[in-house]
């Protein structure tokens, strides 16, 4: 297939299909568009996870099965995660005004509605983070909850639907290039727990931590030009929503660091004395 054909129909399945092009984000009717449903969504996650936590009432999976399931879970994520990054990267360039590639960090100020290829990407990337709540699931049903089920990873699940609840709501500027950046390193991370549920064990687990602390690193950096553009011009929409944003990726920086040091520096100190 030549070249051109092959982009056109990606083009096309990824931004144009009208579904895709045609998206809006409606409050209280579009699915998951409304405060009481994160809310609950939250919550009931957090109810039902401190509750196996303390009662422990899952079925004993056999290995071979949970390892099935484990690997059908990570390659959807891995698949998907690598869907969202194409196609918000296409949907951003294709909805982005002629001559103005600040567009995805930077939207016009009360005159960027929630809709279109872009936004319907971020309600992919919303939901995902929905499905993501079966990584604490399958923790809990391999029976190492205690060494796996962190305060980061139940804190990080939770709040990231909040924060994605709000790159729609508020029609925050940024959000694609925040959507971009962490469905490739999930790319990465799921590919990685992918591989070792098929009983591989890749040597490179330390660079899956050193990439999200790399975009978190980016998120700020990035963020600062956005504030440039906000304050020298117009203004940028949604800067409530990236307020929130920043203080989640601020502290997901300092857990993510902290996690670094206890897994792989005092590891490293112990190799060498």
């Amino acid at each position: 297939m030549p070249m051109a054909t092959l982009y056109s129909t990606i083009h096309y399945w990824l931004v144009d299909h009208p579904t895709i092009s045609q998206y809006e984000w409606k409050p209280n009717h579009t699915v998951g568009a409304s405060k009481v449903f994160v809310t609950l969504t939250v919550s009931t996650y957090l109810s039902i996870t401190l509750s196996l936590l303390h009662f422990p009432v899952l079925p004993t999976l056999s290995p071979a099965l949970l390892r099935l399931i484990t690997a059908s879970h990570n390659f959807m994520l891995c698949f998907l995660s690598f869907l969202m990054a194409i196609g918000c990267t296409l949907s951003a360039l294709h909805q982005s005004p002629p001559h103005n590639l600040s567009w995805p960090i930077c939207f016009p100020l009360h005159h960027t509605p929630p809709r279109g290829p872009t936004f319907f990407w971020a309600h992919v990337f919303y939901f995902s983070k929905i499905l993501e709540f079966i990584d604490t699931l399958l923790i809990l049903l391999s029976g190492s909850r205690s060494r796996r089920l962190s305060f980061l990873h139940v804190y990080h699940h939770a709040v990231v639907v909040v924060m994605c609840y709000l790159w729609l709501s508020t029609s925050q500027s940024l959000f694609p290039v925040a959507l971009v950046t962490n469905a490739s390193v999930h790319v990465l991370m799921y590919g990685y727990y992918l591989l070792c549920a098929v009983g591989i064990r890749p040597s490179w687990k330390r660079l899956v931590t050193d990439c999200q602390i790399i975009q978190f690193v980016f998120s700020f950096l990035i963020s600062g030009l956005m504030l440039y553009l906000h304050f020298s011009g117009s203004g940028c929409e949604g800067i409530r929503g990236w307020c929130f944003n920043a203080v989640f990726n601020a502290s997901l920086l300092l857990l993510f660091l902290d996690f670094h040091l206890k897994n792989y520096a005092k590891k490293k100190k112990l190799s060498q004395s």
